[in-house]
């Protein structure tokens, strides 16, 4: 195996996102359920004698050491491998927007050297690995939508019912550091259970809410334009993640109007699953 071309890396909206509490660390207790959507960058790879690391941006120019390469290196070293590789990505998930963007690129780029290296690293493994690289890692490599918790590595896989939803990205983005930072930042969130979630999801998103949003709102005014957006077009929208973007349930024949110039817009489906679950094997699940 030489090549692998046209590998997912879907992103993720956070459906709620509620601030528990914060560690002595100064790391931050959440909960959420994440869910993967059909937005999603492309990677490609190809294997190279030696050791050497080299990327391609095809599309949006990433910075030079993006999650890519950290993630291609933190294998060779957790495996001692000295084979290398050329990547290249088609980046369309936009940055700083709170969908996982770079987070889904490291999963990826994971499961996919993992097999064109043919290391044979179990998922248990490879999420090791990514945790180390970003909290969110893990969750993709999992492949499931999920409740998550703790920082975000407790991972408990749910089902969602298939949607349509419509995202929207104003052009600022918003730096994960500057919200959780924020002194007005609500940290004291009710802790639910995933039981109550499980017994009527639909009412418990419709009560929970996103805790960074209005620390958000109030540090980018692109995010609060997003949401007046969908509420004109008569949806109620949500801000995802720590990032900028929005979203509001839609139904699937809705048709999109063209966006404000300062926003992009794309109706999306949920999955079910990562494209590229199964793609390791498994100590217990996701495999």
């Amino acid at each position: 195996m030489q090549s692998l071309h046209d590998i997912p890396a879907p992103a993720k909206l956070n459906l709620f996102l509620h601030i528990t509490g914060r560690r002595a660390d100064g790391y931050h207790q959440l909960q959420s359920v994440f869910m993967l959507i059909d937005w999603a960058d492309t990677l490609h790879f190809e294997r190279r004698p030696g050791a050497q690391l080299s990327r391609e941006d095809l599309l949006a120019p990433l910075p030079a050491d993006d999650l890519v390469l950290r993630a291609a290196r933190a294998l060779q070293t957790a495996t001692g491998c000295l084979q290398g590789a050329h990547i290249a990505i088609e980046k369309r998930v936009p940055a700083q927007a709170g969908m996982g963007g770079g987070s889904s690129d490291a999963a990826s780029t994971l499961l996919a050297l993992n097999r064109l290296w043919e290391l044979g690293l179990t998922l248990e493994q490879l999420c090791a690995i990514g945790l180390q690289l970003g909290a969110d890692v893990p969750f993709f490599l999992r492949g499931h939508n999920a409740w998550v918790e703790g920082i975000g590595e407790q991972i408990t896989p749910v089902q969602l019912p298939r949607r349509h939803v419509l995202v929207v990205k104003p052009d600022a983005g918003l730096e994960t550091r500057a919200i959780f930072s924020d002194p007005t930042l609500k940290r004291d969130s009710i802790p639910a259970t995933i039981s109550g979630f499980a017994a009527d999801p639909q009412a418990f998103l419709n009560e929970a809410r996103n805790d960074l949003q209005p620390v958000a709102q109030r540090l980018c005014p692109g995010v609060t334009q997003a949401l007046d957006w969908l509420a004109a077009l008569g949806l109620e929208g949500r801000m995802t993640g720590s990032g900028s973007a929005v979203f509001a349930w839609a139904p699937p024949e809705l048709s999109v109007p063209k966006a404000p110039d300062t926003m992009q817009a794309r109706l999306c489906c949920s999955l079910e699953a990562h494209p590229l679950s199964g793609w390791a094997a498994s100590d217990s699940f996701g495999g």
